[in-house]
């Protein structure tokens, strides 16, 4: 069965942490708080996957309390929703993630950030979609106090019940 799932993270910017985002360390003055690196756009992209396969999200499989998976890595997240997927027998036809922020300029990191986030999900680059837009300066992410990403996911999942 062809499945869709939607997935939506948030993280608020700080001072004293890398900025990372589809597995990319970008240079800015802020970066984005949180138990992992907290690669919004990888989480958003995790939770649309996980959707899809009709699973929890990715808190119940990576929760904040659990000390040992502090600062993991999000590709290491990408890459166990992948097992998960394979556990289900299913084919990640693509993945779609929107960031929600004023600035840093993504753009010259599209290209390296769906490298990383395929490989991660053994899937080619071309399955992943990665834009960014602004909030027009209006709420959290348009006054720069935190970053958001949506995420869309398709995958033939076989049926179980």
């Amino acid at each position: 069965m062809i499945r869709t799932g939607i997935g939506y993270d948030v993280h608020q910017l700080v001072e004293g942490r890398p900025l990372v985002l589809g597995g990319v360390t970008i240079p800015f003055r802020l970066g984005l708080a949180g138990h992992s690196d907290a690669d919004v756009l990888a989480h958003a992209i995790a939770d649309a996957l996980l959707g899809a396969l009709g699973e929890p999200d990715i808190g119940y499989w990576f929760p904040p309390t659990d000390a040992t998976i502090e600062g993991i890595d999000s590709m290491d997240i990408l890459r166990k929703v992948r097992s998960i997927a394979d556990d289900h027998g299913a084919v990640i036809h693509n993945v779609d993630a929107t960031l929600i922020a004023e600035e840093p300029r993504i753009k010259p990191h599209i290209e390296a950030m769906k490298g990383h986030i395929a490989d991660a999900l053994s899937i080619r680059p071309s399955q992943v979609g990665v834009k960014a837009t602004t909030n027009e300066t209006m709420g959290f992410p348009g006054r720069q106090e935190g970053m958001c990403a949506m995420a869309v996911a398709c995958a033939d999942v076989p049926v179980k019940d």
